[in-house]
């Protein structure tokens, strides 16, 4: 770590969260060759396939640096570390009402936001949401506050009820679900679930597809009433700020957005998990092979 230069801050870390979909595809050694310069952290060191200092989820304090900026608590995107320097203006300042533990959550807060964008759902619309990790929940709560919006979650864990019900969202199983959806995200990460959001599509609905697989490759039924229901599938990825929003959001803009959405305490639900900064490796070879009740994976440093 480099002493803080003119313009830039040190931070001592608080918490950061842990991806369990891009980090864990970054920890396994899934990240496509073509993707390697696009699925560059915004402070990762190394290059793909590793080894790579990764993560996008850091909260902390400033400790040094601009006058204005001591003590302030901060949002960063910087991969897990105990302390670190960067330019002040790639910190967010957490806004009054969002505790540093739960502000983990803003780069996910973020990603649901830009989907939603993308979706641009309408007021009345009956939205399913397939996946119930954190981004899916996330998508579902955010869809949830629309006015008249009916909104299901849909997911094959049965522990992922009780989250939506915190959330104020219905929850129903693959088989369960309700079928003639006006709009669907899916968020679960595995191709039948995808499967299951074509399914769930009513005629020319569009299908939000938030997943991504890395190097797997998915096979759909494309064969079947895809065509004949004239459904849109179109993907989101917050690399880039939704379209429809472009000409006047910035990337800085729109994390300042996500970061003050989370004052709801109900959000405190998906924070499943905490562990010490020492014992990270560990916690990601669990969340890389197992733990299916974990949702979002806080990582604590004092």
């Amino acid at each position: 770590m480099h002493a803080p230069a003119a313009g830039d801050v040190l931070v001592r870390a608080l918490h950061s969260g842990i991806s369990r979909g891009t980090e864990m595809l970054v920890y396994r050694g899934e990240v496509p060759a073509t993707e390697f310069e696009r699925m560059r952290a915004p402070f990762q060191e190394g290059d793909f396939p590793g080894p790579v200092k990764y993560g996008y989820a850091s909260v902390g304090i400033v400790e040094q640096g601009a006058e204005a900026l001591l003590g302030r608590t901060v949002f960063c995107l910087y991969p897990h570390q105990t302390r670190y320097v960067v330019p002040a203006h790639a910190l967010h300042l957490l806004p009054e009402g969002v505790p540093a533990p739960r502000a983990v959550l803003a780069a996910n807060m973020e990603t649901a936001v830009n989907a939603l964008w993308d979706a641009a759902p309408r007021i009345g619309d009956r939205i399913a949401v397939v996946g119930g990790g954190v981004v899916g929940l996330l998508v579902a709560w955010l869809a949830g506050r629309l006015p008249g919006c009916a909104v299901e979650l849909i997911d094959l864990n049965p522990s992922r009820r009780q989250v939506a019900e915190v959330l104020g969202v219905a929850f129903a199983s693959p088989e369960g679900a309700k079928p003639d959806a006006d709009l669907v995200v899916h968020a679960s990460g595995s191709a039948q679930g995808l499967v299951t959001a074509l399914r769930l599509a009513a005629f020319e609905a569009t299908v939000i597809e938030m997943s991504w697989y890395g190097r797997r490759e998915v096979a759909l039924p494309l064969g079947e009433a895809f065509h004949a229901q004239r459904l849109t599938l179109k993907s989101s990825q917050v690399g880039h700020v939704a379209v429809v929003q472009r000409s006047r959001w910035s990337h800085h803009r729109r994390l300042a957005l996500a970061l003050s959405l989370l004052r709801d305490p109900v959000l405190d639900a998906l924070i499943t998990d905490s562990a010490p900064f020492d014992e990270l490796p560990a916690v990601l070879g669990r969340l890389a092979t197992a733990a299916p009740d974990t949702l979002c994976q806080r990582i604590d440093y004092s």
